[in-house]
């Protein structure tokens, strides 16, 4: 079975004395539980692994009473450690208080349990780290499957990989783009929506919540203005709604509202935001172009491109805890500007064959960034962009 980079890390983390709890966190569908699993089959310590998903979100007594059938199984088998899993934890009311609780009991009383917690609701989940369990967790994030695993595991090409995304459960349904279709729906988008965002987030408008995503992800890798939103969307109420609403989204791993890059952080909250889903396949599901049809079709595959490239970019920089900005003044654009400690990277993407851009020209000169360059076939291909490690644009 394939192997994502992320088992390395799991499982060095739980072969590593105890220390701190591991918070294994990443949007639905991306292969979380199933990485997990393939560790502890592999790793040579006794686990119990329990499943929140079909429990009462008012059971928080539940997570006790996991955690002490745990502990009793330690000690009649006398094992010197074990390893505590819990999936889905966040769908549990107060779990973050609890955990705390059971957690300082077992390192008052040398408990070896080392403790492991999965979830797909990063907005719940970091709620309730930040509030309970500061200092006592450390984080593994996982996002959506990148274009070289998904070439070696499933054989993508790589207008596959740009138009149907990164989702490992729908990789063999391509062939049947209606069924590919229904299953991103059901199991991707229907289920965030309804289990991690309007189960435990107070929505006042959830009908308004699912056509600000529809509409954002239909015009992923542009820019649209809040108030023009609200001319096409139904009881659409103000903008302050609206842009609590693509944080909601953003926060669940489905679609962000970039900000403009400057470097007056009020001028970036104002600025008209350029919508990117996380994943391309949330994208095309509302493309009313077929693969072939969309390929076909040069300006239809021009937004699928830059779309595609968008999306892995955002989803490696909730990996790697980059910022991602897009920059604009007057007819001078750049695509996707990234931050980290300081450091400023530009990218420009192009699906034609132009080598430069004036936007690009002007940026350097501007800002100065430490490094800035085109993908596409003015510049670095596609394919070996998406391949390499994006932290290393900042060496």
């Amino acid at each position: 079975m394939y192997k994502r980079s992320e088992y390395q890390v799991i499982k060095k983390r739980l072969e590593e004395r105890r220390k701190f709890i591991q918070v294994v966190v990443g949007p639905r569908q991306v292969g979380k539980s199933t990485v997990v699993k393939q560790v502890l089959q592999e790793i040579n310590i006794p686990y119990q692994f329990y499943s929140a998903d079909n429990v009462p979100a008012s059971d928080s007594a539940w997570v006790s009473n996991c955690w002490e059938a745990v502990r009793s199984l330690q000690k009649s088998k006398g094992w010197q450690e074990i390893i505590f899993v819990i999936d889905e934890i966040q769908k549990i009311t107060n779990w973050s208080e609890v955990v705390k609780k059971e957690w300082d009991d077992d390192t008052f009383h040398d408990r070896n349990i080392k403790v492991l917690l999965l979830g797909s609701s990063r907005v719940l989940l970091e709620r309730g780290l930040s509030e309970s369990l500061s200092g006592r967790f450390e984080e593994i994030r996982m996002s959506h499957w990148s274009y070289p695993e998904m070439r070696d595991c499933f054989g993508f090409s790589l207008d596959q990989y740009l138009f149907y995304g990164g989702y490992p459960g729908a990789a063999e349904l391509i062939g049947d783009e209606d069924r590919w279709g229904q299953y991103v729906q059901s199991a991707i988008i229907d289920a965030t929506i309804n289990k991690d965002i309007l189960m435990d987030t107070p929505v006042s408008k959830p009908a308004l919540l699912r056509q600000t995503f529809e509409l954002g992800s239909s015009y992923s890798g542009e820019l649209l203005s809040l108030n023009k939103m609200l001319g096409s969307l139904q009881d659409a109420g103000n903008t302050v709604t609206l842009a609590g609403y693509v944080n909601l989204l953003g926060e669940s791993g489905l679609l962000c509202g970039l900000q403009k890059y400057s470097i007056d952080a009020a001028r970036r909250r104002a600025s008209i935001p350029k919508f990117q889903v996380y994943n391309n396949a949330l994208r095309s599901v509302y493309n009313p172009l077929s693969f072939e049809q969309a390929i076909l079709d040069r300006r239809n595959w021009g937004r699928v491109f830059e779309s595609g490239i968008g999306a892995w970019i955002v989803s490696q920089a909730f990996v790697h805890r980059l910022e991602v900005f897009y920059w604009r003044e007057r007819d001078n654009e750049v695509d996707f500007i990234l931050r980290k400690k300081g450091k400023v990277v530009a990218v420009e993407v192009k699906s034609n064959a132009e080598k430069n851009t004036v936007g690009l020209d002007v940026f350097r000169e501007r800002f100065k960034p430490h490094a800035a360059f085109i993908v596409g076939s003015g510049g670095i291909n596609a394919e070996d962009f998406l391949t390499i490690e994006i932290e290393k644009l900042f060496d």
